[in-house]
């Protein structure tokens, strides 16, 4: 009696066994037939597994269409990369703001013969932006994540004055008490770049900060466009920890400044 409940026993554990081992497979097939289609729906309309990018905007370096897509190298605040949205005009010196994209790492261009480290695949251009030339009025370029690496300008600007006066060191250095706060500032403009997602955007020194500390340049936002050179008063509002998107990030900016030129 007992040989026989053990013999039931056995039977029913392999059963057991059998049944998970096949449900094991089901599923293995399940995720191989989905990393398939996947893979395929990739390569057929150029989409990415990743992160949903910011909008994308920068000048273009290089361009080149291939397989219905144009390919970009842009450049933005001295960082380049590669984005491909469905073909259209471009040329090379244009700025361009595009829509937010998917971001693919060492993606493989059939077309192309030629594979992308890192590539951000756009729908196209945002809604009622154009292109148009870039302006340079200075040829030093700043580091990515807000980092400056233009030189630091020979230069000593009288602080401004007044309850919210700030200097281009003190904006690093307090920048979690005036996060969010109105602050005024003196400085000499050493940079501008125009017509970037409607603004202009100008880099600042007052001779204060460091090369070392990187706290000596100071970005700002801003409809006014003084000349290069020009010692002006700011007055705007300071952000910590600013992201704009599309992977730029301000440790420190001043947003939507009023400019008004210091004689």
């Amino acid at each position: 009696m007992r040989n026989k409940k053990n013999i039931r026993l056995i039977i029913f554990f392999c059963l057991f066994l059998g049944l998970f081992f096949l449900q094991g497979c089901q599923n293995k097939v399940h995720e191989d037939k989905k990393t398939v289609k996947s893979h395929e729906t990739q390569q057929a309309t150029g989409g990415a597994e990743g992160e949903d990018t910011g909008y994308i905007y920068g000048k273009v370096k290089e361009t080149m269409n291939s397989g219905g897509y144009t390919y970009m190298l842009l450049e933005f605040e001295g960082k380049d990369f590669w984005v491909a949205v469905p073909e259209m005009k471009v040329a090379v010196g244009q700025e361009v703001m595009l829509l937010p994209g998917d971001t693919m790492k060492n993606f493989h261009s059939n077309s192309l013969n030629r594979t992308f480290d890192t590539i951000i695949f756009s729908r196209g251009l945002a809604s009622g932006q154009g292109m148009g030339s870039t302006e340079a009025t200075q040829t030093s370029q700043e580091g990515h994540a807000g980092v400056p690496k233009l030189a630091k300008w020979d230069i000593h600007v009288t602080p401004a004055k007044g309850e919210n006066a700030i200097t281009v060191e003190m904006a690093y250095k307090k920048a979690k008490e005036l996060d969010g706060k109105k602050v005024v500032l003196k400085a000499q403009v050493v940079k501008i770049s125009k017509n970037i997602l409607g603004k202009n955007w100008l880099h600042v020194q007052d001779g204060t900060g460091s090369m070392k500390d990187k706290d000596f340049d100071l970005t700002v936002t801003t409809h006014s466009a003084p000349q290069v050179g020009a010692i002006v008063t700011i007055e705007g509002t300071l952000h910590k920890d600013k992201d704009i998107g599309a992977g730029y990030f301000y440790p420190v900016i001043i947003e939507d400044a009023k400019i008004t030129a210091t004689k």
